[in-house]
């Protein structure tokens, strides 16, 4: 703060105090007339001194250049200045550096890594999506699926607690692609919780096609009843109608889907599935888009169902997600090494 200088009332205190009025004398005058001739001027000269130096300690610091610039290259801010907050966007000229700077960033490279599976392209469909719940009516609407008609898509299911199967899908998936990249695997997404609701199950095929996927894996968990436990994969029935024709696939998506299962049980210790499949782990259809509309290989895995409280006290744990990506992502591995 700024100094304010003495109060005379405690000049006025300090001489009714038990001090000796006269003092001591020196040069034969007493020291309190001295004193009494200095008070004034010493008042007086520090209010010049107050005119002449300017503002205290109120007021912010100078900013002083840095070491080898010029003096006239930082000017000192007014005290409107110092107070005004930053409001304008940068200059031209600071844009452009900044532009500049950013373009020598080293860029992500398009494809995968060094690993085995370099060249590789693998889609990864995350079911479902966690804003479908807000989107009924477009989720609803139907869609073609070469021997029918199936919704877009559905909210899925959840645990019996409320952890739903979007989040599920997407926590599996979103490990599953740091395992496949570090093997050097180009991976992509249908979604990746970066849109409001879907894609449509005609749109999730229609992303492994245009990607010229080698492998595509559908990721859900199933809504079954307490009792049913386990997981199965589903592989594409032999579909030929309107603009499905899965018979070039169905035999590489077996054998991507057997895999499959052979990996889960290894890395998860989770059984096939009581209640479909005869406890093969396997389950054919031809009712799903996402399957009927594929044209390079593809299954979806249910990885257990959420409804048992076996199964779902599995499903929540994330210790036991990271081995069900292992699980599906050593299948996968395997399959495109075969």
């Amino acid at each position: 703060m700024s100094y304010v200088g003495p109060d005379p009332d405690d000049f006025d205190e300090f001489y009714r105090s038990d001090a000796p009025r006269e003092g001591r004398r020196f040069g034969g005058r007493p020291v309190l007339v001295a004193l009494a001739a200095l008070v004034p001027a010493a008042l007086a000269g520090w209010m010049v001194w107050q005119v002449v130096s300017g503002p205290g300690e109120s007021e912010p610091p100078k900013v002083l250049p840095a070491p080898g610039a010029s003096s006239s290259a930082t000017p000192t801010p007014s005290k409107a200045e110092a107070s005004r907050k930053p409001s304008q966007a940068p200059s031209k000229s600071a844009s452009a550096s900044a532009s500049a700077s950013a373009s020598k960033k080293p860029q992500k490279p398009a494809g995968g890594g060094t690993g085995p599976l370099k060249g590789k392209v693998v889609v990864i469909d995350p079911g479902h999506n966690p804003g479908n719940f807000s989107h009924p009516s477009d989720i609803n609407k139907s869609v073609n699926v070469g021997n029918g008609t199936k919704e877009c898509d559905t909210t899925g299911t959840s645990t019996n607690s409320g952890y739903t199967e979007a989040r599920f899908t997407l926590d599996v998936a979103r490990r599953m692609r740091t395992i496949l990249e570090q093997q050097g695997a180009t991976v992509k997404f249908t979604q990746d919780g970066d849109r409001a609701w879907g894609p449509c199950v005609t749109e999730r095929a229609q992303i492994g096609n245009a990607a010229h996927a080698d492998a595509v894996v559908s990721v859900h968990a199933d809504g079954s009843a307490e009792g049913n436990r386990g997981f199965h994969v589903i592989l594409p029935a032999s579909v030929h109608a309107g603009a499905a024709d899965t018979r070039p696939i169905v035999g590489p998506s077996k054998d991507l889907g057997e895999r499959i299962v052979g990996k889960f049980v290894q890395f998860t210790e989770m059984g096939p599935s009581n209640y479909v499949g005869d406890r093969t782990g396997l389950d054919t259809r031809s009712d799903l888009g996402g399957l009927n509309l594929s044209t390079v290989p593809k299954v979806f895995i249910e990885c257990g169902n959420m409804r048992d409280s076996q199964d779902a006290g599995k499903l929540t744990s994330g210790s036991w997600r990271q081995k069900a990506a292992q699980g599906i992502s050593a299948g996968i591995v395997s399959f495109l090494r075969r």
